[in-house]
């Protein structure tokens, strides 16, 4: 299914979209310093690609597409929640082409994961920015609420 903004379509990624794909998402680990020396090892890039197309997996992908090219792409993934009966919908990576940007791309994408999410009966999306991502955060603020909760993590 797909969903036409002005100017480009919305949609579920397929599996023909890698290398455009590939390229967004290694622009976003950049963005985010995960580029040269610590860029992500190939094989988890493939296997983030592969669990987007497994059916058996949570993990799911959106892209908005103009004239055959990607423009930006969302992850998420669904998962149990302590406080909540249905599932909770994770917006993991939300990322729009440099070329893109400020023409609704990134709303788009957010809007469409909403309105999937509801079908499939999550009570919840949710997700996390650096507190840097300026640009992002003015978008955010006017799609969704700061929870004001801060994110501890330890890599193991």
């Amino acid at each position: 299914m797909e969903q036409r903004k002005e100017g480009f379509v919305i949609r579920t990624a397929a599996r023909d979209d890698f290398p455009q794909w590939k390229i967004l998402w290694d622009d976003y680990n950049a963005f985010y310093g995960r580029s040269g020396p610590t860029a992500l090892p190939p094989e988890i890039s493939l296997a983030t690609w592969t669990r987007i197309h497994d059916a058996a997996e949570p993990v799911h992908a959106l892209v908005a597409e103009s004239e055959g090219r990607l423009l930006g792409i969302a992850h998420y993934l669904y998962h149990r929640n302590t406080i909540l009966l249905g599932p909770t919908c994770y917006l993991q990576d939300l990322y729009t082409a440099d070329a893109a940007r400020g023409k609704g791309v990134g709303r788009a994408l957010i809007e469409e994961l909403y309105r999937r999410a509801a079908a499939d009966g999550a009570e919840r999306v949710y997700w996390h920015t650096h507190h840097t991502n300026a640009a992002a955060r003015r978008l955010y603020d006017t799609v969704a609420l700061d929870s004001g909760f801060i994110v501890y993590r330890k890599a193991l």
